[in-house]
């Protein structure tokens, strides 16, 4: 996109800021840390490994808070320098992931949202001998990349598990709220809620880096389709953005979202949310890290290759009194 070898050398210089400024884990600040779940005790007297990790969150996203939370503790036992970067564009965060390779990093961590542009650098490192594992979206994609596995949950298996629970709650209307077009984890979301709801879905893309934008979508759709009883969000943000357009529709629909956080829990207990699907974003992370630092190590790979599920389990005000505490911690 940038065709001068200026830009080139401007946009090299922005990604190393960027991933100079999301460093963590490992020198004294990260000693000095508290620990959190699973990451008591001193380190690992393994050699010292550097592990990159690069996600497509957009600003703002709580859920990849849990992400880095987990792996950050997972780099703390392990004797691991966690650095971590995000892009939520494809084309910026395959230049980040080449940044990493640059630095000949022992291990990178990333997500296939969008596998098709992610493709040629994911084999790329690969092929200059850096282990890879893939995490939360494209797992269909991950081992023809040469990845080591993928660890997140079946979407579409948890798009079925949502359909079926809406059944149940007898819904005969939902949408399915996109807030990343394009993204084959969350196209495969509400494809597997379309599969075994009895009643009709129907998509709404909205802009998910824009809130009021997103609010407003929604709202609108609900004002314009009074016979909408269920609203299913994609992830932990944008349940509250429904909850809220649900009330300036003056709509009856029960929110329900994928993904979990603290607002989440509170919004279960209150009854704003009729339930939540766990993928345990912490586990993502965490088992990332691990898996990395076994296999260059001791040559283990987790789960012999095959994904690694960490989801998908439903969430209702019946689990609130055990998940508060933990929500508020950021580890789940």
């Amino acid at each position: 996109m940038r065709t001068t070898r200026t830009a080139a050398a401007l946009l090299a210089a922005s990604a190393l800021v960027v991933l100079a400024g999301c460093s963590s884990s490992g020198g004294k600040e990260g000693d000095e840390k508290p620990s959190a779940a699973g990451g008591g005790g001193e380190s690992a007297k393994t050699p010292r490994l550097k592990i990159a990790m690069v996600t497509h969150s957009g600003e703002g996203d709580t859920f990849w808070d849990i992400v880095q939370s987990g792996a950050e503790v997972a780099a703390k036992k392990d004797n691991v320098q966690f650095l971590y970067a995000a892009a939520p564009e494809a084309k910026e965060q395959a230049q980040l992931v080449q940044t990493y390779i640059d630095q000949d990093v022992d291990g990178i961590v990333v997500t296939l949202a969008k596998p098709e542009a992610m493709s040629d650098v994911v084999k790329k490192a690969v092929a200059a001998g850096i282990p890879v594992v893939t995490i939360n979206s494209g797992a269909e994609f991950s081992k023809d990349l040469g990845a080591l596995s993928h660890i997140g949950q079946d979407e579409s298996v948890a798009g079925e598990a949502v359909g079926e629970e809406l059944n149940k709650r007898g819904k005969k209307k939902a949408l399915c709220v996109i807030h990343e077009q394009g993204n084959v984890s969350l196209e495969a979301r509400c494809a597997g809620v379309r599969k075994t709801f009895k009643g009709s879905v129907e998509n709404l893309n909205v802009e998910g880096t824009n809130m009021p934008a997103s609010t407003s979508s929604i709202e609108a759709k609900l004002q314009s389709a009074k016979d909408i009883d269920a609203v299913v969000t994609l992830g932990a943000p944008f349940a509250a953005a429904s909850v809220k357009a649900k009330a300036g529709a003056g709509s009856g629909a029960e929110v329900n979202t994928f993904d979990l956080n603290e607002d989440v829990v509170k919004q279960l207990k209150a009854g704003d949310i009729g339930f939540a699907v766990d993928q345990q974003p912490y586990l993502q992370g965490y088992l990332a890290i691990d898996e990395l630092w076994l296999n260059k190590t001791n040559l283990n790979v987790i789960g012999g290759g095959k994904p690694i599920l960490t989801g998908p389990a439903l969430v209702t005000e019946k689990d609130v009194a055990a998940l508060e505490k933990l929500t508020a911690d950021g580890t789940r």
